[in-house]
């Protein structure tokens, strides 16, 4: 359920339900037909012959749940005692916070760790600054860097709308693998600012996270920040919604028996995510890929980058496998889908066909985006990249992140649990190794051990 509940309008509220046959049901009931669906339940108070019920109610818009409150008021049994905006108050004054590592209890305290203790530390940095990674957050401190031009299915709202979305992704960076996720907001559309602005404060950062920047600008600034600067720098709208794309299609080409790299694939819509997919299939392996776009540069990029493009029609023709991320609702009909097709339509809220329609119409297997959630690949991909002390996140390091989500999910699932911490802590562990097998990780001129010695 946790899938159809993204993209709506959550309430809170507090009912009074009379303990005899029927009331429940009927208010359960009543709350369906309006579409809504329910969260988290909890009995807050138990009465002489009632209970008071504290529910999460998700609805599709403020209109659907004025109706049902209404309703409510006038149901016998049952009355509405409280309702309250949980979204809006999770979010008072922010989601993230800066916490101390270390207690200041006395004034000898506070000279140890501010002045003047804190010079013999400054010093040693400033004579060799590989000390940096064993002296100060640095190498645990990731930048969640937007512009708000593609915020989520909002598109191009701001930089400080973004906000929001930049303390969640901060959130679970901490709570999933521990990372520091600070979010640097950038006021400009022009790529040379960004990248410019990046390079300048990229010191204080052991990797960067470009989030939600529109295409194609994004391309520009990830290739120009990867090579300039010997930190990691990877857009997740490309290259973490790819790796659960990828893990998602390993666990589907198991229960159909396809060979993915031997499999025709089309991708509809080459926008960050379309692109960052295609990408990471061809360096997987897949032989035949097939792009469509209305933007004409954006299938000029896909060919230079080894894809066929093609038209809509000419993608689900050929195509034994569709992904779409175009953003336009019902854009795949029905009469368009081959028998035993395997579609993908991961725009968010409403997919480009429902996964009910594509398999009414044929599709062997059909899923939508609600399920293929990026949050379960960059918290350990990081995390990994930060352990080994990478200079880049590469193509192997992001399969190898894929290929361990897909050992995690239960049979029949597509991905595994978002909030499974095992998943994310297997998936760092996979990408530190790979990191220093294929030899992208920064060789400190003082090692571990000359650190303690200087200790």
């Amino acid at each position: 359920m946790e899938g159809d509940m993204r993209n709506k309008i959550i309430k809170r509220i507090k009912v009074k339900i009379l303990e005899d046959p029927g009331f429940l049901g009927k208010f359960a009931t009543m709350v369906g037909e309006f579409g809504a669906l329910f969260g988290e339940i909890k009995t807050v108070h138990i009465g002489k012959n009632f209970k008071i019920r504290e529910m999460d109610v998700y609805v599709k818009d403020e209109e659907t749940f004025d109706t049902i409150a209404d309703t409510i008021r006038k149901m016998e049994g049952v009355d509405l005692i409280e309702v309250k905006d949980v979204v809006k108050e999770y979010h008072i004054n922010g989601k993230i916070k800066v916490c101390s590592n270390v207690e200041i209890e006395s004034m000898d305290d506070l000279s140890i760790v501010y002045t003047p203790g804190v010079a013999q530390v400054c010093k040693l940095i400033q004579e060799n600054p590989d000390y940096a990674y064993k002296f100060t957050s640095i190498n645990n401190n990731v930048a969640i860097a937007t512009n708000g031009t593609a915020i989520l299915g909002l598109g191009d709202i701001g930089a400080v709308a973004g906000m929001p979305v930049m303390e969640g992704k901060a959130v679970l960076f901490r709570e999933l693998a521990g990372i520091n996720g600070i979010p640097i907001l950038i006021n400009s559309k022009d790529p040379k600012v960004i990248i410019q602005t990046l390079k300048a404060i990229a010191p204080t950062f052991g990797a960067i996270k470009l989030e939600d920047i529109k295409a194609p600008e994004c391309f520009e600034i990830e290739d120009t920040l990867d090579r300039e600067l010997d930190i990691p720098v990877v857009h997740d709208d490309q290259h973490g919604t790819a790796v659960v794309v990828l893990s998602a299609l390993l666990n589907i080409a198991q229960y159909t028996y396809i060979n993915l790299k031997r499999v025709s694939i089309g991708i509809i819509g080459l926008g960050a995510a379309g692109m960052g997919i295609s990408k990471l299939l061809k360096a997987f392996g897949v032989q035949e890929i097939y792009g469509a776009d209305i933007n004409e540069n954006a299938l000029k990029m896909f060919k230079k980058l080894g894809g066929k493009p093609a038209d809509l029609k000419t993608v689900m023709e050929k195509s034994k496998i569709v992904i779409a991320t175009t953003g336009v609702p019902g854009l795949i009909k029905k009469e368009m889908v081959k028998p035993k097709q395997v579609i993908l339509a991961l725009s968010n809220p409403d997919p480009e066909i429902t996964p009910e329609d594509a398999l009414n119409a044929g599709a062997l297997y059909a899923a939508d985006g609600k399920a293929i959630n990026n949050a379960l690949g960059f918290p350990g991909l990081f995390r990994g990249a930060l352990n080994a002390r990478a200079k880049t996140i590469n193509n192997a390091m992001k399969i190898a992140a894929a290929r361990t989500i897909a050992k995690f999910t239960m049979d029949g699932d597509l991905v595994p649990n978002i909030l499974n911490k095992k998943v994310h802590q297997a998936v760092a562990k996979a990408v530190e190794e790979v990191a220093l097998k294929t030899g992208v990780v920064k060789y400190l001129s003082i090692v571990e051990e000359e650190i303690e010695e200087e200790l």
